[in-house]
This record gives C-alpha cells, sequence and structure tokens, in this order.
C-alpha cells in the first residue's frame, strides 16, 4: 500500500494550463532579485525546474543549457533555473559547473540565474512537485512563456530523465514562427522546412485555395496544406 504525506493544500496545486498568465513571484538568484514574469517585458522566457543542486543529471542540462545560452538570446528568450536549494547552494554550484569542460569545449560562464525556491512557493505555484513522485523535490518541469507573460508550452520529465534542451529550442523556434506568420507546423517540423495552414471550412474556401495554388501553397488532399515560407537571406 503507497501512502503519501502531503496534506489538503499541497495535493490541490494546479498546473498552469497553456494560455494562462504565468504565476508570478518575486525571489532572489545567484543574479539577484527575480521579478518574473514582469521584469522581462517583451521577451520569451523559459522557466527550467530542477530536482538539486550537486546532481548529476542536473549538472549537464546546466552545462548544455550554457553552452547553447547565446542560441536561446538570439531567439530573444531569457533563460531561468529555479530549485528548493538555497542560495549559498546554488552560488556554490554555479561556481563548480563554471570550471568544467564539456564535450571539448571550454568552460563557459553561466549568464542565467539559478533561483532558490527554499519555500517550494515558486514549484507550488507551477506544479513542479507531484505528489507520487517526491515530497521534497521539483519534477524536471520546463515552461516556454511568451513576451505577453502567457504559457506557450509545457513539458514534464521524470526526475532520472534528462531533458532535450534541442528539442525546446525546436518547440521555442515553432512557437515564434507560428505566431509571426500565423501557420501550423507539421509532425517533426524543423526550422526551414515548410509549415501548414488551417484546413478549409468550407466549400468556399477550398475553392479559393485551389485557385491559388502554387510552388510556394500547395496540398496533400483538400483538407491538407502546406505552404513555403520567405527564405531568411545567410549573411
Amino acid at each position: 500500500m503507497v501512502t503519501n504525506s502531503f496534506s489538503q493544500e499541497e495535493t490541490s496545486q494546479c498546473i498552469p494550463l497553456i494560455g494562462e498568465k504565468a504565476p508570478s513571484f518575486n525571489q532572489v538568484s545567484t543574479m539577484g532579485n527575480i521579478n518574473f514574469p514582469m521584469g522581462y517585458p517583451e521577451k520569451w522566457k523559459i522557466l527550467f525546474s530542477h530536482p538539486g543542486d550537486f546532481t548529476a543529471i542536473c549538472s549537464t542540462e546546466i552545462l548544455e543549457l550554457a553552452a547553447m545560452q547565446e542560441e536561446f538570446a538570439d531567439l530573444n528568450t531569457k533563460i531561468f533555473v529555479l530549485s528548493t536549494d538555497g542560495l549559498n547552494s546554488h552560488l556554490e554550484w554555479k561556481r563548480s559547473l563554471e570550471s568544467i569542460e564539456t564535450k571539448g569545449k571550454d568552460a563557459v560562464k553561466i549568464n542565467f540565474p539559478l533561483i532558490s525556491d527554499t519555500d517550494m512557493s515558486i514549484s507550488k505555484k507551477y506544479g513542479m512537485v507531484h505528489q507520487y513522485s517526491s515530497t521534497t523535490k521539483d519534477i524536471r518541469g520546463v515552461f516556454i512563456i511568451n513576451p505577453e507573460d502567457k504559457i506557450a508550452a509545457i513539458f514534464y520529465y521524470p526526475s532520472k530523465i534528462g531533458r532535450n534542451l534541442d528539442e525546446i529550442k525546436r518547440t521555442l523556434i515553432a512557437l515564434q514562427t507560428v505566431e509571426k506568420f500565423n501557420v501550423l507546423t507539421p509532425v517533426n517540423w524543423e526550422p526551414g522546412d515548410d509549415v501548414m495552414i488551417p484546413s478549409p471550412s468550407t466549400v468556399e474556401e477550398a475553392q479559393k485555395l485551389e485557385i491559388n495554388k502554387s510552388d510556394d501553397l500547395y496540398n496533400k488532399t483538400w483538407y491538407i496544406w502546406y505552404k513555403r515560407l520567405p527564405r531568411v537571406p545567410e549573411e
């Protein structure tokens, strides 16, 4: 028989949903006080939670995030990392990570904040502590938040599985592409691939699309339409 020590308050916590305003918080971090998300207007934001400092999987994730941080910055995106460890622990862990070389790369300075959530208030707001997993450690949650401070995508990973940061970046680019061009992305879409447009809902819409078919607008059947986006000139 499985038992747990969660109170009624803890078990009633909710995960914020896609389209909902991101829960706000003001908390200390390795880069000073964080006013989230309001302190970062007109930016995309990605909030990562991790189970603990000085742990194997978390360390590989932070190192890879540091290696990719300029790529995220080029996508107008700020990175934030959260756990229930204290600030002193975060500072020591950051210092240790910044001395490690990985995959033949030089050690990299971590230019994003590690947020301390010792009272678990933020973790509960974001549903990052799951009652059948652990009472004190965060699940590996990821929240992508758009410039309007609304939840745009959510990922959850079990504590023993490392995240795929390339997939998180791909999803971010897909979200930005969908928002910019008012399109859809098909299965296994990668940046630069053709996108999709919504299926026609009337006979008239279907007929209009047929009339406008071209090399840049084509279909597989009447309800599956693809579109080629303008190519960005290489620098």
